[in-house]
């Protein structure tokens, strides 16, 4: 018997403008608004915005109906519109791309620290994706996995909305082996090389992960490379090699051993620091990746061309010539 083919999902009735898709706005099932402007302009608290962008045509349902004053509430569907963007600083530093295969879909980059990832919260158009969409002037640019925003070194991503799905599987099933690099205090009483395993969780609007008990998800060996002299100290520099991706995993487990990685403005304890604060980076750099390229075959070793210590803005901001396309 033929195996049914999955029907296909079809995209935002928007196409994306300055790098970002239209934001996605569920209709609730229960809603009693008279109009989707009426539910709109009280969901989002601003009724001259939704006003504008009705004029200007738009905002559109799922199904592709454009949304005009007196169009009807539809209980369960959802309407697409551009979003204003939060002031965001500028992030310095630049995004070197170390591989652009065309045929596969594969992109890497060398971020800097302080850029997010992808858009989230007040980061936007100060993120890897946005700034590669934008730069690059592919629409479709989209994360195989992610790095936090202080983190630095190698990023993959993909160009192609077909390709995303095997390396997001490759990630998924334990193919991509990475290597970071950190600067971290000294403890003569550690015996190293080890391996720490626990457990790990982040909860919703806490800015530390912890330690509880529980089944295992967090497994990172440590290995002391090197003594170096950073800043007028004797501080040691390790090669972390996690085998799992939990959220801050390399920060909390170095922070547990009594080695915080330094500038981390979380671990030990959180430090206030400004949005606007580029001068004191986290020294933690995602050195390589070693995979098999899903879609290509080809075995592929990604190496970051940043070093340790990671330079702040203050001290002259990260920037390296583009590896070009």
């Amino acid at each position: 018997m033929a195996r049914r083919r999955r029907r296909a999902t079809p995209g935002p009735p928007l196409p994306p403008r300055d790098g970002l898709g239209p934001a996605r706005v569920r209709l609730p099932l229960d809603g009693t608004w008279p109009t989707v402007v009426a539910f709109l302009a009280e969901r989002t608290g601003d009724p001259d915005g939704i006003a504008r962008r009705v004029r200007a045509g738009e905002v559109f349902l799922a199904d592709g109906t454009p949304v005009v004053a007196d169009t009807a509430y539809r209980p369960g569907s959802s309407a697409y519109l551009y979003r204003d963007l939060p002031e965001e600083a500028d992030v310095p530093g630049e995004l070197t791309v170390l591989l652009h295969d065309e045929e596969s879909g594969l992109l890497a980059v060398d971020k800097p620290p302080f850029l997010a990832t992808m858009p989230r919260g007040s980061h936007v158009a100060q993120t890897a994706v946005v700034r590669l969409r934008r730069e690059l002037g592919l629409p479709d640019i989209a994360p195989v996995h992610r790095l936090d925003r202080l983190t630095s070194g190698v990023l993959l991503l993909t160009t192609r909305r077909e390709a995303r799905g095997a390396y997001q599987q490759m990630v998924q099933a334990g193919g991509l082996a990475k290597t970071y690099l950190a600067l971290a205090p000294l403890r003569a009483d550690l015996d190293l090389p080890l391996t720490v395993a626990n457990r790990l969780v982040k909860r919703r609007g806490s800015l530390q992960a912890v330690v509880e008990d529980g089944p295992v998800n967090a497994v990172t060996r440590i290995e002391l490379s090197d003594t170096v002299e950073h800043e007028g100290l004797l501080v040691g520099s390790y090669r972390l090699t996690p085998t799992t991706g939990q959220t801050h995993q390399l920060r909390v487990h170095l922070a547990g051993l009594g080695i915080p990685i330094l500038g981390d403005p979380l671990y030990p304890q959180v430090r206030d620091v400004s949005p606007g604060d580029f001068g004191t980076p986290l020294q933690l750099l995602a050195h390589a990746v070693r995979f098999t390229d899903p879609v290509s075959g080809e075995a592929r070793v990604i190496v970051s061309r940043r070093e340790l210590p990671i330079a702040g803005a203050n001290d002259g901001a990260v920037s390296v010539a583009d590896g070009g396309l």
